[in-house]
């Protein structure tokens, strides 16, 4: 079966697909109609490239189901996608009151879009969703806080004695990424994930942070892994606190400026 099919009758043979097409699959044959290649079939990475670059809607592929309509009239202009990037905070305090289930499933709907190494997408997501486990979970790691003898970690145990979540910062929700430790690209595919989804969160209204010490609490307390149901062949690469914050922000503090060595 070919992975694309040609409307002659709307293609205008510009070419576009081929061009846009990252592993050159698509060539234009004698009357200037794509055709993919014989290895197609083995080298193709369903972006979906081909199929979004058509103007005319002349192509359609076997891997890519649906291609969604753009809409020009939501694109965001550059200075109001500074402004949304440089508000952005990693939120710490948040209210009690948990974020509906839907909301939740939104975010993360939003954040699949995530680009990844060759279009793999490898990253699963874990939503730990009632307040309670996320309370449960906060143990798990200061548990293994306690018996990691690392001294520069004790401030969140201290804390932790006294009534006071700095671990997961009394969060209601944790939503996980994690994939295969096969894939090389894990790490960075998981990374960017949760950024699209802190992001995202923002855009709804929610607050995120990221939670480096359960990454690094699942990677060597099992009982946190087996907790959270995490299958044995699946690796934590990222996760994010979430809920509604506590406080809004008013400014936007300046950051070191970037440095660039121009080549």
């Amino acid at each position: 079966m070919s992975l694309i099919q040609v409307d002659v009758k709307k293609c205008k043979r510009d070419g576009i697909c081929a061009a846009v097409c990252p592993v050159e699959l698509i060539r234009l044959e004698g009357q200037g109609f794509p055709k993919e290649i014989a290895e197609a079939d083995q080298r193709c990475m369903s972006c979906g490239h081909c199929v979004a670059a058509c103007p005319e809607a002349a192509l359609s592929h076997s891997r890519v189901s649906v291609c969604l309509p753009f809409h020009e009239d939501k694109r965001v202009n550059a200075e109001s996608l500074e402004q949304f990037l440089k508000m952005r905070r990693s939120i710490r305090e948040f209210k009690p009151a948990p974020v509906p289930r839907e909301i939740l499933a939104h975010v993360i709907d939003t954040a699949r879009w995530a680009p990844s190494a060759i279009n793999i997408q490898p990253v699963r997501w874990l939503v730990v969703q009632k307040p309670e486990k996320t309370r449960t979970l906060a143990g798990l790691i200061a548990d293994w806080i306690r018996v990691s003898n690392a001294s520069y970690l004790q401030r969140f145990i201290e804390a932790w004695d006294q009534g006071r979540d700095l671990i997961l910062r009394g969060a209601p929700h944790v939503i996980i990424a994690h994939a295969s430790p096969e894939n090389i690209w894990s790490p960075v595919d998981c990374a960017i994930a949760v950024t699209y989804l802190e992001l995202a969160a923002q855009a709804g209204g929610l607050g995120t942070c990221w939670s480096g010490l359960l990454v690094r609490a699942a990677e060597h307390n099992r009982e946190i892994a087996e907790f959270l149901g995490l299958p044995p062949q699946q690796k934590i690469f990222g996760a994010a606190m979430i809920g509604y914050p506590k406080f809004r922000y008013h400014r936007i503090p300046e950051k070191n400026k970037a440095v660039i060595d121009w080549l």
